[in-house]
């Protein structure tokens, strides 16, 4: 039987484990994928503690992980464009954190030669949510626009696609993560109190928009900072950021969008800064990592 990483109640991380579980079936819209590779994100922890099931209640046992790469095995209903064989990434329509994996078929994409399993697994939720968010603000060239959380797994993908457009970057980050946010293309600025008069002084002539990544306090200590509230889009915290006029970043044309964050990665435009592998056997100790908030880029889970 296939292997995935379950949790049988919400709350901490003793309740996962790597378990035999049921061989899942495509249905209409799906494929069925044998997985190379995972991404992990703050959500997937987030989900095991409960603290999602308000938004997204799930029948326990389940399995955690929202994107993932990989070969597909079959097609569901409906399915054009996919065929068995074909090396794929997409975001999950079940759980990616096992040795198959049913994806959306509209919010997959064939995965190029030139992009490998890991780096592919990293787009799907923190890449489309960057591309969304930056599309938002509708960024030119010369523009100044503040991220915060410049070296979470979403800021990355974010500070990289502004820098390609010619965007001067301020990226608020805590103080050991700056020589990070720098090499991104990012001027990093501490957060907390004093933030806004330290990001004034980077840009005495204003800001032209924020990416926020945080939420709360993060938020509000910058949010002043813009004249336009409708240039202000956050991936975290929707209710802070309609205080300010701004609004939630909303996920669209996914197949598309993946495409073209792929060929950016293979070009060199765009890097999605792997800082941690960990093979499906310890996938609880990956979620642990990423859990600790201290995780720069992202962390993946490898299947053989």
């Amino acid at each position: 039987m296939p292997r995935a990483l379950i949790f049988k109640e919400y709350g901490g991380p003793e309740h996962s484990a790597v378990a035999d579980v049921a061989k899942p079936s495509p249905g209409a819209g799906q494929l069925l994928v044998a997985v190379k590779a995972a991404g992990v994100n703050p959500v997937d922890w987030k989900t095991r503690e409960g603290l999602l099931r308000d938004f997204r209640p799930l029948d326990l046992p389940a399995v955690l992980g929202r994107e993932a790469s990989g070969l597909v095995e079959a097609v569901g209903p409906g399915v054009t464009g996919f065929a068995p064989g074909d090396e794929v990434f997409g975001a999950t329509a079940d759980a990616g954190f096992s040795e198959y994996a049913l994806l959306d078929a509209e919010a997959s994409a064939p995965k190029p030669a030139g992009l490998s399993f890991a780096a592919a697994a990293t787009l799907p939720i923190c890449g489309v949510t960057a591309y969304n968010a930056v599309a938002h603000v509708h960024p030119e060239a010369g523009d100044v626009v503040v991220v915060t959380g410049a070296a979470g797994g979403v800021g990355v993908v974010v500070v990289q696609l502004l820098h390609d457009r010619g965007v001067r970057v301020i990226g608020t980050a805590s103080e050991p993560k700056h020589a990070f946010v720098e090499k991104l293309g990012a001027e990093p600025v501490a957060y907390g109190e004093g933030v806004r008069e330290r990001i004034e002084a980077l840009a005495p002539a204003g800001v032209t928009a924020i990416i926020d990544t945080v939420g709360g306090d993060a938020l509000r200590d910058v949010a002043p900072l813009l004249a336009d509230g409708s240039r202000l889009v956050t991936v975290a915290d929707p209710t802070a950021a309609g205080e300010f006029g701004g609004s939630m970043v909303s996920r669209h044309r996914p197949t598309t969008t993946l495409i073209e964050l792929a060929d950016l990665v293979v070009r060199g435009a765009l890097d999605p800064n792997i800082t941690a592998t960990y093979p499906l056997e310890r996938a609880a100790d990956a979620l642990a990592e990423v859990q600790t908030g201290h995780v720069t880029g992202k962390v993946v889970i490898t299947v053989p």
